[in-house]
């Protein structure tokens, strides 16, 4: 799979219930992870498109399932953000309910790619996706971002315990390093991302 797939990228639709997301079938992967982790802008490079996902300096401005076609057949779902959205305690509580639902009864999607700022990793929210992907049996590709903060040993070593760490929390999740800025582990994750979507069937972890 090429990656002018990713670059074919386009905004379909953003569903605030499941009922509005397109028919369940294909193949679709979806981008969770913390509000200021980097998401869009990860989104973003992957796509190799500067404004397909929305990048802002105030956290939380993904509030709905963001649907990206590829194709008629295959798609990116952009989920909630998480941890610093400034939205009303029964909004987080919708967001919630509609991830876990989302998560657990989407037959077409192949996987969740988590997004973990590389300087915070394994927050409280990384590690209740970790764990709920190990319990629905759903593959997890772990992108490390903004390791351009890091020095190189640094970033090694955070890789490492991390991948570490994440082992205890769900044996089948796979880690990397990422950069949007430097552009690092852009192929890798492309990859990652790929292979999943050339999967038929339900996602086998």
């Amino acid at each position: 799979m090429s990656n002018s797939l990713f670059r074919r990228a386009r905004f379909r639709l953003a569903a605030h219930e499941l009922r509005q997301l397109p028919a369940d079938s294909g193949a679709e992967v979806a981008f969770a992870g913390r509000s200021n982790a980097g998401k869009s802008s990860a989104l973003n490079r992957i796509c190799d498109q500067v404004g397909l996902a929305r990048t802002s300096k105030t956290p939380g401005r993904t509030q709905q399932l963001v649907v990206f076609d590829l194709d008629e057949d295959r798609r990116l779902i952009d989920l909630p953000g998480y941890g610093y959205a400034k939205v009303p305690t029964t909004l987080r509580d919708h967001w919630r309910g509609l991830i876990d639902a989302y998560l657990s009864g989407r037959q077409s999607l192949r996987g969740v790619v988590l997004i973990m700022d590389s300087r915070h990793p394994l927050k409280d929210f990384d590690r209740l996706m970790l764990q709920y992907c190990r319990d629905i049996n759903l593959p997890c590709h772990v992108l490390m971002t903004k390791v351009d903060k890091l020095s190189r040993g640094d970033a090694a070593s955070t890789l490492l315990s991390t991948r570490r760490e994440m082992g205890l929390l769900c044996p089948r999740a796979t880690i990397q390093a990422f950069s949007s800025l430097d552009r690092i582990g852009i192929d890798e994750a492309r990859a990652a991302i790929a292979a999943w979507l050339s999967t038929t069937g339900p996602a086998a972890g």
